[in-house]
């Protein structure tokens, strides 16, 4: 995928989709400041890489399919590369280098925008600009698509504008051979990462060690770091969804809860697994780990062509509840009597959604609601939370839609309780 056949075909298939007389404008992520001097490590934006494959900061895209100007229909602009840029920062990007991995046969320096820019508006009806459209997020920060998307509307408001982020999902969603091979990659890195942390974790270590663990393991492997912040929750820890401090010490007696997943070359995995601190799960540990289980063997079959994630949820609900059930959390006549509004007794153990599509992101673009298709990366992740026992239980695996049944990503990883102590206790 360095070869700009593929991001030149993405290009293609968005263009295909757009209306006519339209360009879209895309910027490439900030480089986020840390504190003092200093930047978090760069990642680029999801949907400006998935175009042209740059990955350097401060850069545009431009693309206008029926530009009168023909050489002004794809064109990428750079940074300029200087000496004194160079010998502090390394090498940036030439335009032959540039051109080689995007595809794009115009690759300007970004101090020609703006005169670029000013001749294709006066052709252009209308205006696409990109943003994460992410339904649950909401920064305090705005991102530079906005801010510059903003500056842009100042500059030309006779224009019309558009969401570019709505005909990008469309495209994002069915992964091509190339891109599923990579979330592989990812899925076997990330595997690699769990065999190591099963033989690692004892009483006494913290959970910041197993983190470690996982993310030596991430970078000898040659992926680019974590697709997102772990989970490594232990005892009562592991009831909070997404509990991040990854700081206190795992004690005999405790499960904990992993939640955590490689980036490689950009493409996201995401596996979740509930394992005993102390290599044996108790009576009540196994109970309620054969509980979710139980819903996750007899719903990875519904991930077919055809259904939806939001269907195959409404299928697990029976199953978990009547777990829940026989876990004695509640009875059948508390779940018939209960009258909380809006949220049904089953919902304060199992309270988050059961799927979302991975990629580029960890929670990539795609509509619950939408049928499945063949091509589709998608999680399945059941649990059960009981704070007042102190148990938290996760089972996720990644799943390959296919014409077909599902090819489960993790398919060789240890999930039964007697396979998880047998690998614990050598």
């Amino acid at each position: 995928m360095t070869d700009g056949v593929f991001f030149t075909n993405k290009r293609r298939q968005l263009t295909a989709i757009l209306e006519p007389n339209s360009m879209s404008i895309l910027f490439s992520s900030d480089q986020m400041p840390r504190n003092g001097d200093q930047y978090y490590p760069y990642r680029q934006d999801s949907g400006f890489y998935y175009l042209c494959g740059i990955e350097q900061e401060k850069s545009i895209l431009l693309i206008f399919p029926n530009c009168p100007v023909d050489r002004y229909r794809e064109v990428l602009f750079l940074l300029r590369p200087n000496d004194i840029l160079e010998q502090w920062e390394g090498q940036k990007l030439k335009k032959e280098q540039a051109s080689a991995i995007s595809g794009i046969d115009t690759v300007m320096w970004l101090d020609e925008f703006e005169a670029v820019l000013q001749e294709t508006m006066q052709y252009a009806a209308i205006v696409y600009l990109n943003d994460n459209e992410q339904p649950k997020f909401n920064p305090d920060v705005a991102s530079r698509n906005i801010r510059l998307g903003k500056e842009l509307m100042e500059k030309y408001p006779f224009h019309r504008y558009a969401r570019l982020a709505p005909k990008l999902s469309k495209i994002r969603q069915n992964k091509e051979a190339s891109e599923q091979a990579l979330i592989k990659k990812a899925c076997d890195i990330t595997a690699s990462a769990f065999y190591r942390v099963m033989k690692f974790i004892k009483p006494g270590v913290y959970e910041y060690e197993i983190q470690a663990e996982i993310e030596h393991e991430f970078m000898i492997n040659k992926a680019n770091g974590n697709a997102f912040h772990p989970i490594i929750a232990s005892g009562k820890n592991a009831t909070f969804l997404h509990y991040h401090s990854n700081n206190a010490l795992c004690k005999d007696g405790d499960l904990v809860l992993l939640d955590f997943g490689c980036e490689y070359k950009n493409y996201s995995s995401d596996l979740s697994r509930t394992i005993p601190v102390n290599g044996k799960f108790s009576p009540r540990q196994k109970e309620v780990y054969s509980a979710v289980l139980k819903a996750y063997k007899n719903i990875i079959p519904l991930f077919k062509e055809g259904n939806s994630i939001e269907g195959i949820y409404k299928e697990i609900i029976p199953i978990l509840e009547e777990e829940m059930i026989r876990l004695k959390l509640f009875t059948v006549e508390e779940a018939k009597t209960f009258k909380e509004p809006g949220k049904p007794l089953w919902q304060f153990y199992f309270p988050h959604g059961l799927s979302h599509h991975i990629g580029l992101d960890v929670h990539d673009p795609g509509e619950k609601q939408a049928a499945l298709t063949a091509g589709m990366v998608v999680s399945c992740e059941p649990g059960i939370y009981i704070p007042k026992e102190q148990i938290g239980v996760r089972i996720e695996t990644d799943l390959l839609i296919t014409h077909d049944k599902p090819i489960d990503m993790f398919k060789d990883l240890p999930v039964e309780t007697e396979e998880i102590e047998q690998i614990m206790l050598m």
